[in-house]
């Protein structure tokens, strides 16, 4: 509590001390001057005064004058300070911390405020300057040669020391504070693109779940109104196959919306369907061939199990092919290849329509989404025209993927 206190108090001292930079100056030039006047007054046990005190108390004026200046002129307020001492100490002063509280005083700022090379400069040659004055003064005959070297050397060293030492501090918090500064900056950035991120795979998965499903409803529904007179058993299996289709889109779209709902942290809250993988390719090519898409699938090389993002992976690439060959292709069949090779997975599927005219109208976002998908786990994809006619999708997936890349892929 106590320390808290201190803290605050010391806070509000230092926001007070830069609101108020010349107030703070004079308060301290006044209570210098003070302390000089009191220093001038002092002599050894025995010994007269100096007879020039007009002198001593113009130069700890003008020293402490100086001081006013110490936080754009440092250097400029030692020079001063230091002569003006150096002067009055060979006037015959008594060398006492009060003396020197001036040239202490501009010390310390310089030490604080300025670089080593004006700290050896300036300081250094301060000291060495008082310290001869002090050996050589009158008023120290009295005391021995090596106390008359060691008070001064010590007691301007300290302030030195000191304005050392706040230099260094200040540098430190300054570092401290741009550190948290630049980790805040991090986090902020890294939220921002996690969010990014999310939004992407989330915007993919609604993208393939509602163009594959109202893409097949809208050829199931379209191939039901053509064959409504002609042929009404194949119509009412159409239909009944609509039902189902649209099933599933609810279906997959609510597991998708779950996720921005789900809470682990409920024990109540109901579990979400498995994402879909290849194992459910037999439900989506007989969803395709109710819409009059024939779909053929090929598996060559042993199948090996897959992780769970390269699994939906390669189920929503597949889907979203045939979705673009039931919306933009010309075609009455398609053919699906699954290639098992070494750590890849290679999928091809290819059509041999030529393309819609109203395809050209407008760019959609299947083969961005399908790139995306591959990529983010550390796959290939190419999508493009045939030399022979129609269109072809093929990616190599890896089949356990890195745990940095797999991070997120599955929903």
């Amino acid at each position: 509590m106590s320390i808290s206190l201190e803290r605050r108090y010391a806070d509000r001292l230092e926001e007070f001390s830069a609101r108020h930079t010349f107030l703070v100056d004079l308060v301290m030039g006044l209570a210098l001057m003070g302390c000089a006047a009191l220093g001038g007054s002092l002599t050894m046990p025995g010994a007269a005064p100096p007879d020039q005190d007009k002198t001593a108390t113009v130069l700890m004026g003008v020293a402490c004058l100086v001081l006013l200046k110490h936080r754009t002129h440092p250097r400029t307020a030692v020079v001063v300070a230091g002569v003006s001492t150096v002067a009055a100490v060979a006037l015959g002063y008594l060398v006492t911390p009060l003396l020197l509280a001036p040239v202490m005083a501009a010390l310390y700022w310089l030490a604080a405020l300025t670089d080593r090379r004006s700290i050896r400069v300036y300081g250094l040659t301060t000291l060495v300057a008082l310290t001869l004055a002090a050996v050589f003064s009158d008023s120290m005959n009295h005391v021995s040669l090596v106390l008359r070297t060691i008070g001064p050397v010590f007691w301007l060293m300290l302030p030195l020391a000191a304005g050392k030492t706040t230099q260094l501090r200040r540098a430190y918090l300054q570092s401290v504070q741009a550190r948290a500064e630049h980790a805040e900056r991090t986090r902020e950035e890294e939220a921002r693109l996690r969010v990014t991120e999310e939004r992407m795979r989330i915007a993919r998965e609604l993208h393939d779940v509602v163009a594959h499903h109202m893409a097949l409803a809208n050829a199931q529904a379209g191939t039901a109104a053509h064959l409504a007179l002609t042929s009404p058993e194949q119509t009412k299996r159409i239909l009944t196959d609509l039902t189902g289709t649209t099933s599933s889109a609810l279906r997959e779209l609510k597991a998708t919306l779950g996720l921005l709902r789900d809470n682990d942290d409920d024990p109540g809250s109901p579990g979400l369907e498995p994402s879909p993988g290849l194992a459910r390719l037999p439900e989506l090519v007989a969803a395709c061939e109710s819409a009059g898409l024939q779909v053929t699938v090929t598996t060559e090389g042993e199948p090996e199990q897959l992780s769970p993002g390269v699994d939906l992976t390669a189920y929503r690439i597949v889907q979203e092919a045939l979705t673009n060959v039931a919306k933009h292709a010309a075609a009455e069949a398609a053919h699906v290849r699954l290639v098992y090779t070494g750590s890849r997975l290679l999928i091809a599927v290819v059509n041999d329509g030529p393309s819609k005219p109203e395809a050209a109208q407008g760019r959609g976002f299947g083969v961005v989404g399908m790139r995306e998908r591959a990529h983010s786990i550390g796959g290939e994809l190419c999508a493009g025209p045939r030399p022979q006619g129609g269109f072809e999708v093929t990616t190599a997936l890896p089949l356990q993927p890195s745990p940095d890349l797999a991070e997120g892929t599955t929903p």
